[in-house]
């Protein structure tokens, strides 16, 4: 959340530093009017890792390690120079109307494999820029809104679900009340012979009764060997937090959920002290993401589960306040693994300096289009009638990168 800095982290551009504290002239621009601003350096060491060469920061040296396991796209470019419009256009596909998110078109598209976990679950979700909208349903039945659990700004082991509980009712009153309105709503879903918003409710708390059994004990942790644990770098600084996220997102994937969101909080906005800020939050998830893939990969998960790394936009290539980068939406990179997409593959490129695509760019309907090919959607198919007309998550925009899949 936030916009981590491409150039810093996976997009090797040596120019920067030839050029830095100076502009950048229209000679060194490939002879085109370059965008103005001075050029700020980066510090830190790249190499290229794996038998397919992914260039990667030295601030991921655990990540690094699985290089050839990732599918790293440096030529993303979105709308959107502000936050929250940028996230919108991330989770939602557009962000002047209220539509649904990703996961709700994935568990709208495939369903659940679980009856007592929802098909979308968001882990510590930030509250702002965009909200509940990143994670909700919009016009789609209720049932396919994403599951909270915590916030970001608060340590995931001390998060809890709402409701998830009943300290004056036990379980047999419950469901007595339950079974009550269930046959109230059943009675009004008669009445209307079809709708799907109490189609939706019916099924909604149903799951949410369901859910008071199954949630605990996936989300007590203490059932996973030290090993795992440390893996995840679970009970250490600075990964404990971020570590329980991912070690949670494998529980949940094991057990069947089909759409899982992790986030850090609002972290990443390096408008000052860019490269302190970097060493910092890199060193939170480094370890965890890396736990992950290794996890996933020994489970034998990995084929089958695709994993996506990435925020609402780039930093500039120019400084701002010194030394720090601005919001960067012309040019980012995001990275996928697992899923049936290439490992140790590079795909499109920036020029010099990191400011805009250079090769085989890819917007983000592009992306949404390629995820949901991933899991076996086709993004032209996947519609949903509202106000007299089909919707889908790519609107009337977005082409498969199929040059991503082996």
């Amino acid at each position: 959340w936030g916009g981590p800095s491409h150039v810093d982290l996976f997009d090797y551009k040596p120019r920067l530093n030839e050029f830095a504290g100076r502009a950048v002239t229209p000679e060194a621009y490939g002879g085109k009017q370059p965008p103005g601003g001075t050029i700020l350096g980066s510090p830190f060491k790249f190499r290229q890792h794996g038998d397919g060469g992914v260039w990667i920061s030295e601030l991921f040296p655990q990540l690094s390690r699985h290089a050839d396991r990732m599918c790293v796209i440096r030529s993303m470019h979105t709308d959107g120079s502000a936050h929250g419009e940028a996230l919108l256009n991330l989770h939602t596909g557009t962000s002047s109307l209220v539509r649904p998110s990703v996961g709700a078109w994935v568990s709208y598209g495939l369903g659940s494999e679980s009856e007592n976990l929802p098909a979308f679950i968001t882990i510590s979700p930030p509250r702002g820029h965009g909200g509940v909208q990143n994670y909700g349903c919009a016009f789609l039945p209720a049932m396919h809104q994403g599951m909270a659990i915590g916030a970001a700004e608060i340590p995931v082991a001390k998060a809890k679900i709402s409701n998830l509980t009943n300290s004056e009712m036990d379980r047999s009153a419950q469901r007595q009340q339950l079974d009550l309105i269930q046959s109230l709503n059943h009675k009004h879903l008669h009445t209307a012979e079809a709708d799907p918003g109490i189609e939706g409710l019916i099924a909604s708390y149903e799951l949410a009764f369901r859910m008071q059994s199954s949630i605990p004990a996936i989300m007590n942790l203490s059932d996973e060997s030290r090993e795992t644990q440390s893996l995840y770098g679970i009970a250490e600084s600075p990964t404990d937090n971020f570590g329980r996220q991912c070690l949670l997102a494998r529980k949940f994937a094991e057990q069947g959920v089909r759409y899982i969101q992790v986030s850090t909080d609002y972290t990443w906005d390096h408008h000052q002290k860019n490269n302190e800020g970097l060493v910092k939050e890199c060193a939170q998830v480094d370890r965890p993401i890396a736990g992950l893939l290794t996890d996933l990969e020994r489970r034998g998960m990995l084929d089958d589960t695709l994993v996506i790394w990435g925020s609402e936009f780039g930093r500039t290539p120019t400084a701002e306040n010194t030394d720090g980068r601005n919001h960067h939406p012309s040019a980012f990179t995001m990275w996928m693994a697992g899923g049936g997409v290439k490992g140790g593959f590079t795909y499109g490129s920036t020029d010099d300096f990191g400011f805009h695509p250079a090769e085989n760019p890819v917007h983000m309907h592009d992306f949404h289009a390629t995820v949901l090919h991933a899991l076996g959607l086709d993004h032209k198919q996947l519609t949903y009638r509202y106000a007299g007309r089909d919707f889908r998550l790519t609107d009337i925009y977005g082409d498969v990168q199929t040059e991503l899949f082996g």
